[in-house]
């Protein structure tokens, strides 16, 4: 049974939160593929994440990652076909996509394929004009050193 969000009334009565709203919205909507293949979401610093997936079975030349604005997606698709006759087949060898939705201003910085261990290094990378910075407080001198002049009003005799 899966139970659907509405978002409206937020919507009504927020400014600027329509993408936080839209990936709610869409998660909810997603049809889920099963647990497969397995990961790992870690947080390694800060501003530093790394996801690791267990893809047993596939080279680097079978699997894909594509960003694409705020969507990371990471699939395989073994090629060549399988005429061997399994007894029993515990390892999975199907096709898989699995997409994960990223904040603004992540970006992938590396991925690496290691004994059947997929790991996707990621950072956040907020752009200069979005950091913090301080703000200089000007004392009550400052007009006079800026060589702005106070605005008068001239008074008329009646």
């Amino acid at each position: 049974m899966r139970t659907t969000l509405d978002f409206t009334p937020l919507f009504r009565s927020s400014i600027g939160f329509d993408r936080m709203l839209n990936a709610l919205e869409a998660t909810s909507r997603i049809e889920t593929a099963g647990n497969w293949p397995p990961y790992d979401i870690i947080k390694t610093g800060d501003d530093d994440y790394r996801i690791d997936m267990a893809v047993a079975g596939f080279s680097q030349d079978e699997l894909s990652i594509t960003q694409e604005r705020n969507v990371l997606m990471v699939s395989g698709q073994k090629t060549g076909e399988d005429t061997a006759q399994y007894m029993h087949r515990g390892i999975a060898g199907r096709a898989f996509t699995q997409r994960f939705e990223l904040a603004d201003h992540i970006k992938v910085v590396g991925a690496n394929l290691d004994r059947g261990l997929l790991t996707i290094d990621l950072r956040r990378d907020l752009p200069e004009e979005m950091k913090p910075r301080r703000i200089e407080i000007a004392g009550g001198d400052a007009q006079a050193k800026t060589g702005m002049r106070a605005i008068e009003s001239e008074k008329h005799a009646a």
